[in-house]
């Protein structure tokens, strides 16, 4: 019996569960409609926050706030030194204990993955009152402290030392070609320490006709990236080293041991301009085919990876969330036997199973740059089992260590969920004020609502909260005099999904 024969069996006869169905917002998340923070919204209401809601950070970044007083300028705040990654000593060890994989884990190969970083380059932006609104007003990124999330990801990279680093696209805030740079310069610390990183692009990344800068009360135009340009200021990072290369596409296959190879998919439109939706040319799909049955004919493991989704995560939002025609590649994958699949672009952390014949998993890790701000961990066997579950960044470790002395950093857990809650809050109240059936207190307390409830959808964890959810009287406004919105389908389709935790997936 050869490798191949025992892996189809393996993957035949063992198919344990830990994780079901999940769903993933399109809305206000990355496969979302412009909100107000892509357009010029300034002139939306700032909205009230009453007791109940979560106040706003004593220093939240720069700036106390939309137009408030500037604290620490770049010109006067901490430089960020890119320094080399520390030699990992025991007293590093006994610090990062809970970095490393369990004990009891005895696995042949380990990848982490990381995706929708949305890194904008430190030159794109004083800090002022318009980058300020984008950020309160925005999806839930902390785009504030995004260089210092990545360099803390990346050190937590470089401490666990995986077989591989993968980031699956909206590598950047909105294609800015200073931030491709500016994160590639980063990611050469990580591959020069020995760990391999392969990188796709995003619906965000390429030719983004909304590239900006952003200083003081203005927002102005940056340089973009084509797709040659981004091809190589990331050629180290699995193009130059790549088995095969699409000639359509940036898709390409990274080879990383004898029996597993990564499959690496360009889904993104951008031939004329950056579009959300995901899709994959017939010709495309001709050397996909080719690769499988390749790497079939080899023994070899596939895994894929893409930006876009392959199966439908949500019953209301689809289109620009799953690649389009998804169901020709999952059908394929499946052939073929392939027993995952990794992806992003929702900011929602959820999994999801293929109803046909329980087959493919996909495991749609949450953006990096959104709270819990958490990076996927897989680790997987020469088989074909494996086990993926998610963990955050340490951030006041990080903070700690490099001497840092912004309040927000040092008590980043305490800093975080409230500023997504009141991100959220922002939305739901911004949305609310155009109907006018609606009181004041109505919409504080159906935003308090909303705000709570899609915290813990972006964690995975919106079953801890849907009993208490059901019987808030707030959440019949959403039902009956909200039902015109659609963040009214969006609340209850989050209601009716949160049934489990989706931050892990364990096939034996």
């Amino acid at each position: 019996m050869n490798k191949k024969t025992f892996t189809n069996i393996r993957k035949k006869h063992a198919f344990p569960l830990f994780c079901a169905v999940a769903l993933s917002c399109a809305m206000f998340c990355g496969c979302s409609r412009e909100t107000s923070s892509n357009a010029d919204a300034e002139s939306s209401s700032q909205p009230p926050l009453s007791e109940s809601q979560p106040e706003p950070s004593a220093n939240i970044g720069p700036s106390a706030g939309p137009g408030g007083p500037t604290e620490e300028t770049p010109e006067t705040a901490q430089p960020n030194i890119v320094e080399p990654f520390p030699s990992q000593g025991q007293e590093e060890e006994e610090e990062t204990g809970s970095l490393y994989l369990p004990p009891d884990y005895e696995w042949e190969n380990s990848a982490i993955i990381a995706t929708d970083i949305h890194y904008l380059a430190r030159s794109l932006t004083d800090g002022g009152s318009r980058f300020q609104y984008m950020v309160e007003h925005g999806d839930g990124k902390i785009v504030t402290y995004i260089d210092q999330i990545t360099d803390a990801f990346l050190e937590e990279v470089f401490i666990q030392k995986p077989d591989i680093l993968i980031l699956s696209g909206d590598l950047t805030l909105d294609g800015e070609k200073k931030s491709h740079e500016e994160l590639a310069e980063k990611l050469y610390r990580v591959k020069n320490a020995g760990i391999p990183v392969l990188v796709i692009p995003g619906n965000h990344d390429i030719n983004n006709r909304r590239a900006a800068q952003y200083k003081g009360e203005e927002r102005s135009p940056a340089e973009f990236t084509t797709p040659e340009e981004f091809r190589y200021i990331y050629r180290d990072f699995g193009y130059d080293e790549a088995v095969s290369e699409d000639p359509l596409s940036l898709s390409y296959v990274y080879q990383v041991d004898e029996y597993n190879r990564m499959l690496m998919l360009d889904t993104c439109q951008y031939q004329q301009k950056a579009l959300v939706g995901g899709a994959i040319l017939s010709d495309t799909y001709d050397w996909i085919e080719g690769q499988l049955e390749d790497a079939w004919s080899n023994g070899i493991n596939i895994i894929p990876v893409a930006h876009h989704n392959l199966l439908d995560q949500s019953e209301i939002y689809v289109d620009d969330c799953t690649i389009e025609h998804g169901e020709q590649l999952a059908s394929m994958l499946e052939d073929w036997e392939v027993p995952l699949f990794l992806s992003g672009h929702l900011h929602v952390q959820h999994t999801k199973r293929s109803e046909e014949h329980q087959g493919i998993w996909e495991m749609v890790t949450s953006s990096l740059a959104t709270p819990a701000c958490q990076y996927g961990r897989l680790i997987f066997r020469d088989d074909g089992s494996f086990a993926y579950w998610t963990q955050a960044v340490d951030v006041e470790r990080w903070a700690r260590k490099h001497n840092r002395t912004e309040k927000d950093l040092l008590e980043f857990d305490e800093f975080k969920e409230p500023f997504l809650r009141r991100v959220f809050y922002h939305q739901s109240y911004d949305a609310l004020q155009s109907i006018e059936s609606f009181s004041e207190t109505q919409r504080v307390q159906m935003s308090q609502l909303y705000s709570e409830l899609n915290y813990h959808y972006y964690q995975g964890t919106a079953y801890q909260v849907r009993n208490k959810i059901l019987k808030d009287p707030d959440y019949l406004l959403w039902l009956e005099d909200g039902s015109f919105t659609v963040l009214s389908d969006y609340v209850q389709y989050i209601v009716s999904d949160a049934k489990r935790n989706y931050n892990w997936v364990e096939m034996d």
